[in-house]
């Protein structure tokens, strides 16, 4: 529906906004864009309706390129709603709703219909609102009639500039489960921008994390959640976040990275220098590829210790269990449990050992993620 092709924003003072930024949003679906201050994301945005062009690239609505849509003609077929609402106060709420309707030249009694569905949509009885000016209504009223306008004229793309951020909780909350129950029934695709990231982990069907006018990740609610990019953006969430969210780990997460191994081929004597070096009383036994073979212990080798032509190959044991790097935590733990294992591998398709979940790996994982919940803010 709307591709980014390569797009650059640079003023003339110098200042890049934005880098090379590739980006789809998908038909009627709510993308967020989120970051701190200054990441570019309303710069993006504004980018769509063409209120900043770009410096490089291109911007395509349905395939086609808006630098070669009249500006006046591409914004009247894109809704548009903003933090401080921006609705006529000299006008009433029916006047205020009827604006893009009225300029595309609807039919009044078409314009009044539709002014009418939509109030009841947001659950304002048109009898007793229709008439009724800005001034008249609630914070969190106003807002509701920006979020009906920008539906008025049926537009199939509405922008959304952190458009509830000025609203007290509540409200915000109750203007957050409006708006999800409406895109159930409209499937508009919606550009929404915001700095708060429950907020975009609420309403998103995507979510485009951004820094310093890159996208660092973008992903459904879950992956992000599930799957940070790096240290910034888990910083960004939080982990107290992710603890709230009930975000269970994948093994890959969870697992050390360098278990200690050894070759089939070496010696025993060898396999003890390792153990007594590392601190440890098992192997993990791999080819020259990395690849998965099996394992030994302390007990294995003082047992056959004495026979010098016995290699590791030799006495090691197979795995009767290994996990994938996506296995969720609790999976892991049920196995672990339920066979009595001190570790279990984590193997890609090929088998190729990429780490170890231990009872340590896991302690250490869940230590992180709850030790600092009590000082952390959202």
């Amino acid at each position: 529906m709307i591709k980014f092709e390569n797009v650059s924003k640079q003023y003339n003072s110098g200042h890049t906004v934005l880098k090379n930024l590739n980006l789809h949003c998908k038909e009627g679906e709510i993308t967020v864009f989120i970051g701190p201050s200054g990441c570019g994301k309303t710069t993006t945005m504004k980018l769509i309706n063409r209120l900043i062009d770009p410096t490089e690239g291109k911007i395509l609505v349905n395939d086609k390129d808006i630098s070669t849509i009249s500006p006046v003609k591409l914004r009247r077929s894109i809704g548009y709603v903003i933090q401080h609402v921006g609705l006529f106060p000299h006008m009433t709420i029916a006047d205020n709703v009827a604006v893009v309707p009225r300029l595309l030249e609807w039919e009044e009694k078409k314009t009044q219909k539709r002014v009418d569905e939509l109030l009841e949509m947001v659950k304002l009885a048109p009898n007793t609102y229709r008439n009724r000016y800005p001034s008249e209504l609630s914070g969190g009223q106003q807002q509701r009639i920006g979020v009906i306008r920008a539906f008025a004229a049926e537009q199939s793309i509405i922008l959304m500039d952190e458009p509830f951020s000025a609203l007290d909780p509540i409200s915000r909350e109750q203007l957050q489960d409006e708006l999800i129950h409406l895109q159930k029934d409209i499937k508009k695709t919606i550009i929404f921008v915001t700095h708060d990231m429950d907020e975009a982990i609420r309403i998103a069907d995507k979510i485009v994390l951004m820094r310093s006018g890159e996208i660092l990740q973008e992903g459904t609610p879950e992956e992000i959640l599930r799957r940070p990019a790096n240290d910034f953006v888990k910083n960004f969430i939080g982990k107290k976040r992710l603890a709230q969210y009930e975000v269970i780990p994948e093994s890959e997460e969870v697992m050390t990275r360098k278990p200690v191994t050894i070759l089939p081929s070496r010696g025993l004597a060898e396999s003890i220098k390792i153990m007594e070096r590392k601190q440890v009383d098992s192997l993990i036994v791999v080819d020259t590829n990395d690849r998965l073979q099996g394992y030994i212990t302390i007990y294995d080798v003082i047992q056959q210790f004495r026979n010098e032509s016995k290699r590791v190959g030799d006495i090691m044991h197979t795995f009767e269990h290994v996990i994938s790097p996506n296995t969720l935590l609790n999976q892991t733990i049920d196995l672990m449990d339920e066979h009595k294992l001190p570790y279990i591998p984590v193997v890609k398709n090929d088998q190729t050992l990429i780490g170890l979940v231990t009872r340590g790996s896991i302690v250490g994982h869940l230590s992180d993620i709850y030790s600092t919940n009590g000082n952390e803010g959202s």
